[in-house]
């Protein structure tokens, strides 16, 4: 894409949020690769450094043995532990700060939209957060901070304090279904918005992946900012490929500096 092309992208997406009354941003993990979190399928991803079978429900569940897979994991600090928000996520917050976005709708769960200083509020995560820890028995949830430090010299996986069940990292594990009330939110949010931003989604992970096409079905205008093309591109009214921070910040920048 040349840079006029891209300059003329990064009005046309300003202009939209700038005429738009209900914004509502969808994240993938374009967006967290900027703050040093691999993604799950490219080369030097998740998956090139953890079994994913370690990650299904069912064996989570029935092995021990993978249970103290996962308590490593978080010893050592988890996947993202010390990430920080990049220029994505601080433009995104900032669509907050100006009184424009409704919510964010995302797929990572490494926290980085609250830590940028979006609302926990306006923060629909689809497949949970990393920095809690769940009872599968009884649901009592537990910071991953505090967990760790209270067991990191036992030799075993900590189990709940309230009735001993299995504690398991409060995201989505392959097998489980996407959380029910968050993504019926999340879905009412896309469907009554005027304008979704996707950014860091090839929109190939679903149901999340539903979220623009209720939007534009629904009337809405769609902006798509990804590294590489997705399926939902010929539908977007403004496709951008490039990286998310980069683009993101201008596009706030211009929006700023309209009266």
């Amino acid at each position: 894409m040349g840079v006029y092309d891209l300059d003329g992208k990064i009005i046309q997406a300003a202009d939209l949020i700038v005429h738009a009354g209900n914004v509502v941003v969808f994240t993938g993990a374009g967006v967290s690769t900027e703050s040093g979190i691999p993604d799950f399928r490219s080369p030097g991803g998740i998956w090139t450094r953890f079994d994913p079978e370690d990650f299904t429900i069912q064996k989570f569940l029935s092995s021990p043995e993978t249970r103290k897979k996962q308590w490593q994991i978080l010893l050592e600090g988890g996947l993202f532990a010390n990430a920080e928000p990049n220029r994505a996520h601080l433009a995104v917050a900032e669509l907050e700060e100006i009184g424009k976005l409704n919510c964010v709708i995302t797929q990572n769960v490494d926290n980085l939209h609250q830590k940028a200083g979006n609302s926990p509020e306006k923060v629909y995560e689809l497949h949970g957060n990393m920095r809690w820890l769940k009872c599968m028995s009884c649901n009592a949830r537990y910071p991953v901070g505090d967990v760790v430090e209270r067991f990191r010299a036992k030799v075993e996986v900590p189990d709940c304090e309230r009735c001993q069940g299995i504690l398991k990292p409060d995201v989505v594990f392959f097998g489980e279904l996407l959380p029910e009330l968050t993504l019926k939110n999340a879905t009412a949010h896309a469907t009554r918005c005027d304008l979704m931003i996707v950014i860091g989604s090839s929109l190939v992970v679903y149901p999340a992946a539903y979220m623009p096409m209720y939007a534009k079905e629904a009337g809405a205008k769609l902006v798509i900012i990804n590294n590489t093309p997705t399926s939902f591109d010929d539908a977007a009214d403004v496709v951008i490929h490039h990286s998310a921070g980069a683009v993101m910040e201008r596009i706030m920048e211009n929006v700023k500096r309209r009266p």
